[in-house]
């Protein structure tokens, strides 16, 4: 998967890279971000080997995480990925995103997500993306819904949490068949 710099209407998503990680972890620290995460940046070394280890999975092939801008002015706002790229099978998952709490509830993460999937069903030719989340995160449930992915089901004692707790994953796709109505969907979205 190329490196590839995304621009949007209200976000640009740009290769993460040790760059970043000074203003990221500068935004990065609200408790909130890591409540359904199935990890904690506790400090910004931690955030250095998270954005080493996406660096490893986009030399494998297998993803590419992003830094989420602001492209009005340039404010680092949070970071989503592309992750467990099955290129034979023609499909990936969008996941890791994460938004500021100033900037939730704004067309940031839905530009984001049109930008992605544009990509992927566009560019790559992809024909299923796929996403999980928490059972238990609410948000993220509604969003995913609201973008017109579908529910497929949920993994029982998927990971096991920082704080030990099971969690369940619940898992949506969006197919190649309903980009149109889902690129619709999104762009009307934006429009508002």
């Amino acid at each position: 998967m190329d490196a590839v710099v995304l621009e949007g209407r209200y976000v640009r998503l740009e290769p993460l890279t040790l760059d970043h990680a000074p203003a990221l972890w500068a935004v990065s620290q609200a408790p909130e971000l890591y409540r359904y995460k199935p990890y904690v940046l506790r400090c910004e070394d931690d955030l250095r080997r998270f954005i080493t280890a996406a660096a490893r999975q986009h030399a494998a092939g297998t993803g590419l995480t992003f830094a989420t801008i602001l492209r009005d002015t340039d404010e680092l706002v949070g970071s989503t990925s592309f992750a467990a790229a099955d290129w034979p099978h023609r499909r990936i998952e969008i996941g890791g995103t994460w938004v500021i709490p100033p900037r939730q509830r704004t067309p940031v993460n839905t530009d984001a997500k049109y930008l992605m999937l544009r990509h992927a069903f566009e560019t790559l030719e992809l024909l299923r993306v796929e996403f999980k989340t928490d059972s238990l995160n609410a948000k993220s449930r509604a969003a995913l819904l609201r973008i017109g992915a579908t529910e497929e089901g949920i993994f029982r004692n998927h990971m096991v949490m920082p704080d030990g707790r099971s969690r369940h994953s619940v898992y949506y796709s969006i197919i190649a068949s309903e980009w149109p109505a889902v690129k619709e969907r999104l762009a009307g979205l934006l429009n508002r």
